[in-house]
């Protein structure tokens, strides 16, 4: 089953996995101990992100290691980039708003 990556993103925890393994790739045991849930819980947040192909495993001899998809990650930005540029335009003319009222209190 094909997950959206936007409700991969929407748990705390899955978030949480994604900051934890973008510093290093990490085993699932390790990645359960950051959190006070058991590692099947971590299993299945770790299934719904390989599903959205926000991570992917490796295998290093015995042990998988899950990884951040970098491309994937770049879907997520490139769709709140488009509201970040709004944002700023916003931002940009509230500057200008305020700096127009504090001349005019100046009385420049």
């Amino acid at each position: 089953m094909r997950r959206d990556i936007f409700q991969a993103i929407a748990d705390p925890t899955r978030r949480a996995i994604i900051t934890l393994i973008a510093l290093q790739a990490m085993t699932p045991n390790a990645l359960a101990e950051h959190f006070d849930t058991s590692r099947q819980a971590v299993s299945k947040h770790l299934k719904i992100l390989t599903e959205c192909e926000l991570v992917k495993q490796e295998q290093k001899g015995r042990e998988i290691y899950y990884l951040l998809e970098l491309e994937k990650m770049k879907e997520i930005d490139k769709w709140i980039a488009q509201f970040r540029k709004i944002w700023e335009t916003r931002f940009n003319q509230l500057d200008e708003v305020l700096l127009t009222l504090k001349n005019r209190k100046d009385g420049k």
